[in-house]
């Protein structure tokens, strides 16, 4: 995700900003237990993921 995935999303820059931090391996332990939180939701919820910000946003707002 931080370095395969050419698309940038909200989850990669929010990995990358830890990387500049505090380094990229606590970077990429930080991304993966995210990732699992995001994906147990998604699974409990249904949902899709997704790809930024306002989306979240404006789906709460509504």
């Amino acid at each position: 995700m931080m370095t395969r995935v050419v698309k940038w999303c909200w989850l990669k820059a929010w990995a990358m900003n830890i990387a500049k931090r505090h380094g990229s391996k606590k970077a990429k332990v930080a991304l993966a237990r995210r990732l699992a939180v995001v994906m147990h939701r998604m699974w409990i919820d249904g949902s899709e993921f997704r790809w930024s910000r306002e989306d979240t946003v404006s789906t709460v707002a509504a």
